[in-house]
């Protein structure tokens, strides 16, 4: 008995290995089978590339330094003396310093009212061979901030002048100057804005260049030059506030051509004139006002027997149609009478309480101004 028990337990040993080894070696393996993609693996556009793109390597891009060194020589430094009053009244001179560009073989130049305005005595000029020679002031107008300066030399270079009107938003520019009265630099930037209005020290500034180029003290006067070596503005003023980086601003060289030209035949500038002072209209100045439109220019004070005395105007209209114009504000009237002749007849739609009238006006010259 006890050799038979013995027997089956050898022989339930072998059972299980058997059913052991069973198990592990005779079953294949399970692999998981992924979910066919539902992506289609067939290109959609087997014949697709990459767009043709103009090359340029062939066309060099034109230099800075070339332009620089082709205005250069015509950009002049301009220092005056300058006569101011203290808190007691008592006078005093400084020395101001400030830009100009040669525009022509007889010595012209051109550079801001601001920078000659106030000069005690000749402008003194500095050319960029080192010459140092007194300037003759040929005509000053405070309303575009431009000047007219002429100096007695010969062999002198000058800068060409381009045409502002081709000028497009991110356009390159080189502002040439006497920047902090350092003598000639020059700085690169792009145009960041065209047809800007700017308001300086009451008096308005119209159809200004902006430019990121940095512009500086000393630079007033000075050309803004395209990369076609062409003068397209001259700079005027720069907003310097904190905060405010890049925000310089140059008298458009097409709207500076017509001012250039009166100065030089006529030392002053000759303008079609209506004779108001305006105030813009706005929704809330129509209701403090009691006016039955809520934009146009406001006359509140109008010259006797000037051309809108003449024409029937009144204090108190709204102008809001001048000739072809829309007007809206004051400003496009302003631009809108310096856009005519002296002489001529202008069709003036306004309004005059609830009602809506038409005049004309013949625009006479402008009288002086201080």
């Amino acid at each position: 008995m006890p050799k038979m028990i013995k027997h089956i337990s050898i022989a339930l040993i072998l059972l299980i290995l058997t059913l052991s080894f069973s198990a592990c070696s005779v079953s294949p393996p399970q692999i998981s089978t992924p979910p066919p993609s539902t992506n289609s693996t067939e290109p959609t556009n087997p014949s697709w590339t990459f767009p043709s793109e103009n090359s340029q390597s062939a066309t060099p891009l034109p230099s800075i330094a070339e332009v620089v060194a082709q205005v250069m020589p015509s950009v002049v430094s301009v220092t005056s003396e300058m006569v101011f009053h203290d808190f007691f009244g008592r006078e005093y001179t400084q020395t101001a310093a400030g830009s100009g560009v040669i525009i022509d073989e007889e010595g012209y130049i051109v550079t801001n009212n601001h920078v000659v305005e106030d000069a005690k005595g000749p402008p003194q000029v500095e050319l960029a061979d080192g010459r140092i020679l007194p300037a003759n002031i040929i005509g000053t107008d405070a309303l575009t901030d431009l000047a007219v300066l002429k100096i007695e030399a010969g062999d002198l270079p000058h800068a060409s002048l381009g045409d502002s009107d081709l000028l497009s938003i991110g356009d390159d520019v080189v502002a040439i100057g006497n920047a902090l009265g350092q003598g000639i630099s020059a700085t690169r930037g792009i145009v960041s804005c065209l047809n800007v209005s700017v308001t300086v020290s009451g008096n308005t500034l119209y159809g200004l260049i902006q430019t990121d180029a940095a512009i500086n003290p000393g630079n007033s006067g000075g050309p803004l030059v395209n990369l076609a070596n062409e003068v397209i503005g001259i700079t005027s003023v720069k907003i310097a506030v904190v905060g405010v980086e890049g925000m310089g601003y140059a008298i458009s060289i097409n709207s500076a051509k017509p001012i250039i030209e009166d100065l030089i035949h006529q030392g002053h500038v000759t303008r079609a004139w209506l004779g108001v002072s305006l105030y813009t209209v706005n929704p809330s100045v129509a209701t403090a006002n009691n006016l039955s439109v809520n934009k146009g220019a406001l006359i509140v004070e109008m010259v006797p027997d000037s051309p809108a005395d003449v024409a029937g105007l009144k204090e108190g209209d709204v102008i809001i149609r001048f000739g072809s114009k829309e007007i809206t504000n004051v400003d496009n009237l302003i631009q809108a009478i310096r856009n005519c002749q002296i002489g001529q007849k202008v069709e003036i739609t306004f309004v005059r309480g609830e009602d809506t009238k038409t005049t004309s006006a013949r625009l006479q010259e402008r009288p002086p101004y201080d």
